[in-house]
């Protein structure tokens, strides 16, 4: 069974942020991941992640104004300064942290800016990035992200990142396969992950409708799980779900799946 990774951003969000890490490790996980560590010090953070002997396997670049519903900048041509601090700011909590990668969230497409404009803002910002983190050996990670959750998102299916990723063509740049994002706008699971594992360097899982907990609609995760052990996928899955009810009472489907 792959290594399965706690959403901190999703999960036990019942809790305070800082006391998640705890839930997590009594629930049995090894690994978490999040949106954003950078409204809170990377020491206390580290200091969570030490205590409950937890690895954080993954978190985003800055992002914008979050809050006000920005999802990225990095295909905004008037932001590239700003995208650029953000990658320096990224390494130095990603240095504490030990993150060992980092999500870029391409962003909404701006009404009035071409769309060649857009992608070629975010072929060099992605070109800036991946070689300013593979200085530090961290990989840059893209991620496809339903139009239907995030009207207007730039980057929306895996074989357009796999496009974006050979342009860019960068040793240190891959794709984030969001289970339930891909669902929602391509289909065709089994055989995109086989396509391009050697392209996916992190995995995430929501059912679908509802992108809550697995087994509550229809994506059939016991024979998804197992084509991912049979491919020798080595990295982590993290669980990107809304729970149903509580988070506790939503993680049985974790036994019914080995």
């Amino acid at each position: 069974m792959p290594k399965l990774a706690a959403n901190l951003t999703m999960l036990f969000n019942e809790v305070p942020f800082m006391e998640r890490f705890e839930k997590a490790s009594n629930a049995g996980f090894k690994g978490v991941e999040f949106l954003f560590p950078y409204a809170f010090s990377a020491s206390e953070i580290k200091q969570n992640l030490d205590h409950h002997q937890l690895k954080l396997v993954l978190n985003n670049l800055p992002a914008g104004d979050w809050d006000a519903g920005e999802r990225g900048i990095a295909c905004l041509p008037d932001r590239v300064e700003e995208f650029r601090s953000g990658v320096a700011k990224a390494i130095e909590y990603a240095h504490i942290l030990g993150t060992p990668q980092l999500n870029c969230l391409a962003g909404k497409a701006p009404a009035g800016v071409e769309s060649k404009v857009l992608l070629e803002t975010f072929i060099s910002n992605l070109q800036f990035a991946a070689n300013e983190l593979q200085k530090v050996n961290i990989r840059l990670l893209i991620e496809p992200i339903n139009t239907f959750d995030i009207p207007g998102f730039f980057l929306s299916k895996t074989q357009q990142a796999i496009e974006i990723i050979n342009e860019v063509n960068s040793s240190n740049l891959f794709v984030q396969y969001d289970i339930y994002h891909a669902q929602r706008m391509e289909g065709e699971l089994a055989n995109t992950i086989e396509k391009y594992l050697s392209k996916i360097a992190h995995i995430q899982l929501a059912d679908n409708p509802g992108r809550n907990e697995p087994g509550t609609g229809e994506i059939n995760y016991p024979y998804l799980f197992k084509l991912i052990d049979r491919l020798g996928y080595k990295g982590w899955i993290g669980c990107e779900y809304k729970p149903l009810s509580n988070t506790e009472s939503g993680l049985g489907w974790m036994q019914s799946i080995q």
